[in-house]
Parts: structure tokens; C-alpha cells; sequence
């Protein structure tokens, strides 16, 4: 496996903008971890303090009088599994009340604890006849420094103000974007982004299709994939189908923004007063700075034009779009003309009497028709842009 991550990690293509290597380390770490039950123990317990003021979170004490490296052995809490939903019904739960409780509660570990559960699927999470959730199975657990977690903040910050400078410094910071000379095209999409994503309603998106649109924006852009991430986006997606099963009209988005609207008033950042004080006065010192900085800035600028060191670089970013645009409008004619051509192919072979190979053309015409959609998606994406 660790060949197979060099191999994508060397990979002109493949390797740009992710960390192969960095995620097999992380996973492999994990996965050796997951099979101590000493550490399972230990994770157990630290996942119990962590919510003891939650009354609506219950988690198994650790028996250690019976717990060894292969023998873990743990308070018995029955309950629901959660994606059991006849019986949570039939127990008066209010399954819309539960999807958001899970949420709200994996949320908590990111931001407030840093310590998460990074294996929450249906097996590993049930419901106390009283409603309360139980959590299982501790064994993978992923863990964020208090130095990101703040950096992290500070991208929810910037979200919450649509501000895409800010948000591009709180990446750069995280290891999300790589730092080049020419950020515009970067903070742009950036903006864009959040122009697009904050304004339409939370209900009309998810994890997958914001996805898909992050990569269609952020083509060519210098944005990684940080394998410290890996378990938080593979617990997110795990938690958004889990959510979605519970309540059809369940958005991970839509719970997430009052909740991080909420640590920063009055969680775990200052409040909003001293917020807004202490935003003022770091903007105050960065106009001052720049002020009494300026003249030796001049200075050195004409100094750099004398001696000719300064080189003008201009990136035709609108051309790039226009170029890419063009490529899938080549590409979705020759969709169009495939789908059409394996069309009457079908038809003819279904007059001959050939339904099986009919029914096989039919098929591939479908596939193409589907890559086509998604062909007019993107298009669309970039007409929006240019």
C-alpha cells in the first residue's frame, strides 16, 4: 500500500495537491491503534469526559479490572441502533430531533474537544429509550491540535463573513492551500465560493454536490487535500447518511452554521463585544503598520526597478476558462452525436429482433447520457464564473 501511495504521491496528475504518502501514515497509524483495546480503553474514556456535561450523550465505562491489549470489556448500555427506524418511531423518537443531535454532537467533538470519532456509521451509534445518544466502538478516533482547531475557527469566521481574504489566510495556515506569488485567481474562487454556497438555501445542498462543485472551481488552483483531514471528511460523510436516513430533508450545512455562529458569541471565543473590540484593534494596528511601513516600501520598490528585479507576470485566468470551456463544449457535441448514433443503433437492432445487444446499446447510451448532464453542469459552472 505504501508503494501504490509513492506511486500517486510521484504522479505528475495524480499527486498534485494531495499528500498520498501523509494519508497512508495517518491510516496506518490509526489502523494499528484500532486493534490495542489499552488504547481503545483510554480513547473511551476521554470520549466519556469530554461530553459529562451532556446529559443527551452516553458513553460505556471501561471495566479495567477485565481490559487487557486483547480483551476490552465495557459497561452494557442497550439501546436503538440508529438506523433501526421503525423501532425508534414506535418509541415516540423524534427521528428529524435525532439527525440533528448527531450532528450537533460531532460538531462538538471537531470544535470544542478536537478529539472525534472517526468511525460514526449506524453500527456504532444507538438510542437510549430516553432519547439520549449512545455512542460505541472507540478504537478509531482522530484527533485536531487546539493550533488548527483555531485556524479552523477562523475559516468559520471568515465564512460567516463572507470575507475570502480572510479565509484564504486561514487555509494557507492549515496547509489547505499551498502559497503562491499570484493568490487573485485564489481568493477568487474562494469568493466566489462563498458568494454562491452562503447564499443559496442550506436545504438545496450537500457534502457531495458542494464537492463537486470545490473541484470544478478549484481546477488548477494550487488547494490540498491535508491528511490530517482524512478522517474528519470520511466522518462527515458517514454522519450526512446517517443524518439522511434518519430525516430525508437533513443538511449537515444547515446545522453546522448556527452552531458555529454560536462558539463564536459565546463558546469557546470571546464574546461578541470583545470580538468586534479586538477586530477593530487588529485591523487598527495593520493600517498603522502599513502606514509607517509604507515609505520603506516605496523605497525599496524603486530600488528593486532600478536594478531591474522586478519582473511583471500577468496570468490570463479569463483565457484559461474560456479554453476549458471551449474543450467541454468539443467534448459534450461529441457526446451528443454518440448518444444519438448508439440511439437509432438501438432502435435497429430492436426492429431486428436482437433485444439483448438492443438492450446493452440502450445501456451505454444511458451512461453517456449521464456523463453528458454532468458535461452541462460544468459548463454552466464556468459560464457563472466568466
Amino acid at each position: 500500500m505504501r508503494g501504490i501511495a509513492r506511486y500517486f504521491q510521484n504522479h505528475p496528475r495524480w499527486g498534485k495537491g494531495r499528500d498520498w504518502i501523509g494519508i497512508y501514515d495517518e491510516c496506518c497509524r490509526i489502523l494499528w491503534l484500532e486493534i490495542d483495546y489499552l488504547n481503545e480503553g483510554r480513547n473511551a474514556d476521554t470520549f466519556r469526559r469530554n461530553f459529562r456535561n451532556c446529559d443527551w450523550v452516553k458513553v460505556p465505562r471501561v471495566s479495567w479490572q477485565y481490559t487487557s491489549p486483547r480483551v476490552l470489556t465495557l459497561e452494557y448500555l442497550p439501546g436503538i441502533k440508529i438506523s433501526n427506524y421503525e423501532a425508534l418511531e414506535a418509541s415516540g423518537l423524534d427521528r428529524k430531533e435525532l439527525a440533528q443531535m448527531g450532528a450537533k454532537a460531532y460538531l462538538q467533538q471537531l470544535l470544542n474537544h478536537g478529539f472525534f470519532h472517526a468511525d460514526p456509521h449506524p453500527g456504532n451509534i444507538a438510542v437510549s429509550p430516553g432519547g439520549e445518544l449512545i455512542f460505541y466502538d472507540f478504537g478509531m478516533m482522530g484527533q485536531i491540535t487546539s493550533n488548527l482547531r483555531e485556524k479552523l475557527m477562523e475559516t468559520l469566521f471568515g465564512i460567516t463573513q463572507k470575507d475570502g481574504d480572510r479565509v484564504v489566510k486561514s487555509l494557507i495556515a492549515m496547509g489547505a492551500i499551498a502559497p503562491t506569488g499570484d493568490m487573485g485567481p485564489v481568493r477568487r474562487s474562494v469568493q466566489y465560493m462563498l458568494d454562491n454556497f452562503m447564499d443559496q438555501p442550506f436545504e438545496n445542498q450537500s457534502i457531495a454536490s458542494i464537492s463537486d462543485d470545490l473541484y470544478e472551481i478549484a481546477y488548477d488552483q494550487p488547494f490540498r487535500f491535508p491528511a490530517t483531514f482524512t478522517f474528519v471528511m470520511r466522518a462527515f460523510s458517514t454522519l450526512e447518511g446517517v443524518g439522511k436516513g434518519l430525516d430525508p430533508e437533513f443538511n449537515f450545512m444547515e446545522v453546522a452554521q448556527p452552531f458555529a455562529m454560536q462558539l463564536m458569541s459565546n463558546g469557546n471565543l470571546p464574546n461578541t463585544a470583545n470580538s468586534i473590540f479586538n477586530e477593530f484593534s487588529r485591523q487598527a494596528v495593520q493600517v498603522s503598520s502599513s502606514a509607517l511601513g509604507l515609505p520603506g516600501r516605496i523605497e525599496d520598490t524603486l530600488e528593486k526597478l532600478e536594478q531591474g528585479d522586478i519582473r511583471m507576470r500577468v496570468r490570463l485566468a479569463e483565457t484559461d476558462r474560456v479554453l476549458r470551456r471551449m474543450s467541454n463544449v468539443q467534448m459534450g457535441t461529441n457526446y451528443a452525436v454518440l448518444i444519438a448514433a448508439l440511439t437509432l443503433s438501438a432502435t435497429l437492432l430492436l426492429i431486428s429482433d436482437k433485444v439483448g445487444l438492443a438492450l446493452f446499446v440502450i445501456f451505454l447510451a444511458v451512461a453517456l447520457g449521464i456523463a453528458f448532464l454532468r458535461l452541462l453542469r460544468r459548463i454552466d459552472r464556468l459560464d457563472r464564473m466568466m
